[in-house]
């Protein structure tokens, strides 16, 4: 876990750090680490597109005044959600009966924007956090959990064991970019200078940075420090028999710029 510190107190110059988050997210944890003066290598673990059909996320769009509570779990989702409301000439008025629980700040911040007001939001990033903050609100409730394609079901088995009846829909999946793989193969090309770290914001990013690797014929080198968002990712490294050199504290951009900070640059 991370400990406390100022981003502006401490500088990452000269470290090489990966950023493996979707080309169209990274730009806030790649201007961030750039200001403390590391030289940031974008390479995209993973890149979101549409699910194999709209179909069960329009058909529960439609059918909101049947639902009590409305379950996002990561600002992708808001987008598919703000996109399919605008497609489907809904009126935003029809989630105002919906109390809206989000997984993070970033997603909670997502729905603001999209007009949403959000009722929970958990004090860690994790589907734990958010269990134990919806506590018994969602007993016997009807609950629409709009989420990516392949993702853990902690979240609706922990809620249909409260009673509650659960529809979970898909709001986009994830794949491999193909370009990154060709980009992995030349920033770990023999005789290049290796990365100092790399920083991973979901378990996916974590398998999807492992498979590139593999698909480039190369194997994980030694020393490249792994830097985590959260537990979850946390394990995934572990699973992979790779231990993280400092996981984010709090589960954010911010806590992983700090987390980043601790991990190569100890000193005072």
């Amino acid at each position: 876990m991370a400990s406390p510190v100022n981003p502006e107190s401490r500088s990452l110059s000269g470290r090489r750090i990966l950023v493996t988050r979707a080309r169209h997210q990274a730009g806030r944890l790649s201007a961030e680490l750039a200001a403390l003066e590391a030289e940031v290598i974008e390479i995209p673990a993973i890149e979101i597109l549409p699910p194999a059909s709209w179909d069960p996320l329009d058909n529960a769009l439609r059918n909101l005044p049947n639902y009590q509570w409305l379950i996002i779990t990561s600002a992708n989702a808001v987008r598919s959600l703000h996109d399919r409301t605008t497609t489907l000439s809904l009126d935003p008025a029809c989630f105002s009966h919906l109390k809206i629980a989000a997984v993070g700040a970033a997603t909670a911040s997502a729905l603001n924007e999209a007009g949403l007001a959000v009722s929970i939001v958990p004090g860690e990033y994790v589907a734990e956090s958010l269990i134990t903050a919806l506590g018994d609100q969602t007993r016997n409730q009807h609950v629409l959990i709009v989420r990516a394609a392949i993702a853990r079901d902690f979240i609706p088995d922990a809620l249909k064991g409260t009673a509650a009846q659960v529809d979970v829909v898909d709001a986009y999946q994830t794949v491999i970019p193909e370009g990154s793989i060709r980009r992995i193969a030349e920033v770990f090309a023999s005789g290049q200078s290796l990365p100092d770290a790399a920083t991973f914001t979901s378990s996916s990013t974590v398998t999807n940075f492992l498979h590139l690797l593999e698909a480039a014929g190369l194997e994980r080198p030694d020393g490249l420090r792994a830097i985590s968002i959260g537990p979850i990712t946390s394990q995934t490294l572990r699973d992979h028999d790779w231990e993280p050199s400092a996981e984010a504290d709090p589960h954010d951009m911010r806590g992983l710029v700090a987390a980043t900070i601790c991990a190569l640059s100890p000193e005072p």
